[in-house]
């Protein structure tokens, strides 16, 4: 197909009412194929994960469910996660050309992985009250989410607070990870993007996950490598719905609609573990980290029944054949 035609048929699909069992047998077919993937099928994946990450964001567990357990052949019974009644958002004018233009300029190499967030961030941006109304009340199908209702925003955490924490615990793998990576303690700046104006309780569970993404890829187990932030996004959305890790799994769909298909399997089955892995895990949101900086990572694990994340590659793969 080309580009015309795959779009075509992604804006036909991403109109259509998700059918479940069509979508457990797109991911359980897509499997199959192997490296063989059909365009039909990457596209039609695509469509309903932009579905569920932009036009109704109740249905990311039941999409993600589906799509994820046919293509681990599984089917996935953790808790329920079936929003009912929710009013579906609606579409704003050039949501799908900005999503698209996303996606090619990854392809084209234009976008490193901090243009990626942004522009991902951007597409969500475009989105109006509705939207958040509802994915504030799809949050709260999530396992203990509710629990967060009314909490006051978490104090940010400094690099001196984990300075002082003992070799080997959480604090200080925090600590090191972030000045060695020269990473920000909480990605975006949480009052320039308004986060204490989201709804509950997006307020809280957006904020507290900008704290605590690096601090999950320490204790669940994976690398800060490209292949494994795309799998912890399917991680963190696993969790609670989280809205920013659903468009951003949207547009690696797309990418993977638009990409040589040699390489489909890899981010389906890195997506399909990882969400699987998230819906197996206890609820991280939960933790209060600042009571835990001293212990260490696999004794946090053993407290609140963590495993690690088994990754079904290397978690450097992507950019082993970027450098080949």
């Amino acid at each position: 197909m080309n580009r015309d035609a795959l779009k075509a048929r992604f804006r036909q699909q991403v109109n259509q009412p998700i059918d479940l069992s069509r979508l457990y047998k797109l991911g359980r077919n897509g499997k199959r194929a192997s490296v063989f993937v059909g365009q039909k099928i990457r596209v039609d994946i695509a469509a309903a994960f932009a579905r569920a990450g932009f036009l109704e964001p109740g249905l990311i567990g039941e999409v993600y469910d589906a799509v994820c357990g046919g293509w681990l052949n599984e089917k996935i019974t953790a808790t329920s996660v079936t929003p009912k009644d929710i009013r579906r958002p609606e579409k704003p004018d050039g949501l799908w050309d900005a999503y698209w233009s996303v996606a090619e300029d990854a392809i084209a190499g234009e976008l490193d992985a901090a243009g990626i967030t942004a522009r991902t961030a951007h597409l969500g941006g475009l989105m109006g009250e509705d939207y958040l109304k509802a994915t504030a009340e799809a949050a709260r199908e999530y396992p203990k989410v509710t629990s967060m209702e009314g909490s006051a925003p978490p104090p940010k955490i400094t690099l001196e607070t984990l300075a002082a924490c003992p070799n080997g615990s959480l604090g200080r793998e925090f600590h090191d990870m972030i000045v060695d990576n020269k990473f920000d303690l909480e990605v975006l700046d949480r009052d320039e993007i308004g986060l204490s104006d989201l709804p509950q309780p997006l307020n809280y569970l957006n904020t507290r996950i900008l704290q605590a993404h690096d601090l999950w890829h320490i204790v669940a187990g994976y690398d800060t490598t490209a292949l494994h932030e795309i799998a912890i996004s399917a991680f963190q959305m696993a969790q609670f719905g989280h809205p920013y890790s659903a468009q951003f799994l949207s547009v690696m769909g797309a990418v993977g609609a638009l990409s040589p298909r040699i390489g489909y399997g890899v981010l389906m089955t890195s997506i399909s573990t990882a969400w699987l892995h998230g819906r197996k895990t206890p609820p991280l949101i939960l933790i209060d980290w600042e009571k835990e900086w001293e212990k260490s990572p696999q004794a946090i694990r053993d407290e609140f029944g963590i495993e690690l994340y088994k990754s079904p590659y290397p978690a450097d793969l992507i950019e082993k054949r970027l450098a080949a």
